[in-house]
C-alpha cells in the first residue's frame, strides 16, 4: 500500500499525496500521431533510405521504430535521445512502439551510423517525397533562407562566423512558399556564407521537379545573401522567375538619392510615414546581363529605410512586387524556420560528428512536417481559434493529454482525461 505524504492542511482537511494511481501518460495524443503516420507514412518512407548493418536476429528496435520514437518525442517536447529515460515507463508510448523504448545509447548509435552517402540518400528521398505532393500544381514558389545554430561544444565543422560573432552551424532551408513544406534542409559548416552550395543544390531540386512536371512555373524568393552571378545564370538557363534582395552599394544609393530627398520633404510637411516605389535597370560588374531593380524608400520618423530587390517578373509594379510577393517570405519562410528551430528543436545539434548532427536536423524537420500535416487537418475543422495556433501552442493545448490504456482480449482502449478542453477537436482529427 502506498504511503501518503501530508502536504498541507486546508482548514480541518488534510491534503496528502501518494503514487497509488494506475499508470497515466501525459502524452496520450501519441495515438493521434500514430494515426497521422499511418495516413501519411512520412516516417516509414524516411526509414527506408537508412541501411541497417545489424544482424537481423539480434535486432530489438528497428530503424523505423527508433525514428518514430525520436520524432514523436520531439513533437511532445522531448528534444534529446536521453529523454527516453523519462518515457521508459510511459504505458501509451510502450503500446505504440510495441514494447519497451530504445535507450539513449541505442538512439545515439543510430545517429552515429550516418555518413555522407546515407545523408545524400535521405536528402534525395526527402525531395522525392516533396515532389510527389506537387500533383495538380501549376506554379511553385521556392523560398530560400538560412539561420545560425549557436554551438557550445566541439562539434565537427562548427566554426566561428564573423556575421553572428560566435561559433555556429549554418542551416539552409528550401521552403514551399505556398504550403510551408520543407523542400530540403541542409546543414552547413559554421563559416559558410549564405550563398555557399545553394545554387548547386537548387539546380538539382529544379531538375528533379522539371523531370516530373516540365510545365510547372517556378519562382524563387530569397534575401540579399543569395544574390550572386551563379544564381542569375541558373535562373536564365532554367527559366526561373525570381525576386531576390540585393545589398545597397554606392551605385544603388546614387540612384535612390533623389527619391530619398523627396520622401524627406513629404514627411516634414505631413508628419506621416510615407513609402515610394520605383524601378530601373541595373547590372553589377560580375553579372552577364542587366536586371530590373525595384527600390522602396520609406520614412517613418525613425530615419529612412531604403531596400532594393532584383526581379525578372514582368507586368507588375515595383510596389506590388515588393509588398505582395517579396515581403511575404517573412511568413512563408522566416516564421517557419523559427518553428523548426525553436519549437522542433533543430537547434539541439549536440552530437560530435557532423553527419550525426545533419541527421538530427532531418529528424526535427520530420517532426515539423508532421506538425504541418496536423495544422492542415486543423484548418479543415470548424475550430477558428485552433487554426491560428503555432506549433508550440498545438503541443501545449492538443498534444499534452493525460490518459491511460486498458486492454481486453479483443480490444485496446485509450482512456483520455475527461477534463481535456479540446475533446471535440481531438475527436474530429482522429476520426
Amino acid at each position: 500500500m502506498s504511503k501518503k505524504h501530508t502536504v498541507f492542511y486546508r482548514g480541518n482537511q488534510q491534503v496528502s499525496v501518494d503514487f497509488s494511481a494506475e499508470p497515466i501518460s501525459s502524452d496520450a495524443s501519441v495515438i493521434l500521431l500514430e494515426r497521422m503516420e499511418k495516413t501519411h507514412g512520412l516516417i516509414g518512407h524516411f526509414s527506408q533510405s537508412i541501411p541497417d548493418p545489424r544482424q537481423p536476429e539480434k535486432v530489438i528496435h528497428s530503424v523505423g521504430k527508433l525514428i518514430k520514437q525520436r520524432v514523436f518525442g520531439l513533437m511532445h517536447g522531448y528534444p534529446d535521445g536521453n529523454d527516453a529515460e523519462h518515457l521508459a515507463e510511459d504505458p501509451l508510448y510502450r503500446d505504440i512502439l510495441g514494447g519497451r523504448l530504445a535507450s539513449q545509447p541505442t538512439a545515439s548509435r543510430l545517429e552515429n551510423r550516418m555518413d555522407r552517402a546515407t545523408i545524400w540518400n535521405l536528402c534525395r528521398a526527402w525531395v522525392g517525397r516533396y515532389i510527389d505532393t506537387l500533383e495538380g500544381r501549376t506554379e511553385l514558389t521556392i523560398d530560400i533562407d538560412d539561420t545560425d545554430d549557436p554551438i557550445h561544444g566541439g562539434q565537427q565543422l562548427s566554426m566561428f562566423n564573423g556575421f553572428y560573432g560566435r561559433k555556429v552551424y549554418n542551416q539552409l532551408f528550401f521552403h514551399d512558399g505556398q504550403t510551408g513544406q520543407i523542400i530540403l534542409p541542409v546543414l552547413r559548416p559554421g563559416n559558410a556564407h549564405s550563398s555557399r552550395w545553394y545554387v548547386g543544390i537548387l539546380r538539382r531540386i529544379v531538375e528533379l521537379i522539371r523531370t516530373r512536371y516540365p510545365d510547372l512555373s517556378i519562382t524563387i524568393r530569397a534575401d540579399s545573401g543569395f544574390s550572386c552571378p551563379a544564381f542569375y545564370r541558373l535562373a536564365e538557363a532554367c527559366e526561373l522567375k525570381f525576386v531576390v534582395g540585393i545589398a545597397a552599394n554606392e551605385r544603388l544609393k546614387r540612384r535612390s538619392e533623389r527619391a530619398e530627398r523627396a520622401i524627406r520633404r513629404v514627411y516634414s510637411r505631413r508628419g506621416q510615414s510615407h513609402q515610394h516605389f520605383f524601378s530601373f535597370r541595373y547590372q553589377a560588374d560580375s553579372w552577364e546581363a542587366p536586371q530590373r531593380c525595384c527600390c522602396k524608400v520609406e520614412e517613418t520618423g525613425r530615419g529612412l529605410n531604403t531596400r532594393f530587390i532584383i526581379t525578372n517578373i514582368p507586368g507588375q509594379s515595383a510596389r506590388r512586387l515588393y509588398k505582395d510577393l517579396y515581403v511575404q517570405r517573412g511568413e512563408a519562410s522566416e516564421n517557419r524556420i523559427k518553428e523548426v528551430k525553436n519549437m522542433c528543436y533543430a537547434d539541439r545539434l549536440s552530437a560530435h560528428r557532423f553527419w550525426a548532427n545533419f541527421f538530427r536536423l532531418l529528424l526535427s524537420c520530420l517532426a515539423y512536417e508532421l506538425f504541418l500535416r496536423l495544422r492542415q487537418a486543423i484548418g479543415r475543422t470548424c475550430h477558428s481559434e485552433a487554426k491560428r495556433w503555432q506549433i508550440a501552442t498545438i503541443r501545449c493545448r492538443l498534444l499534452k493529454i493525460g490518459g491511460t490504456i486498458k486492454r481486453t482480449k479483443r480490444r485496446i482502449y485509450y482512456r483520455l482525461s475527461k477534463a481535456f478542453a479540446w475533446k471535440k477537436l481531438f475527436l474530429q482529427l482522429i476520426s
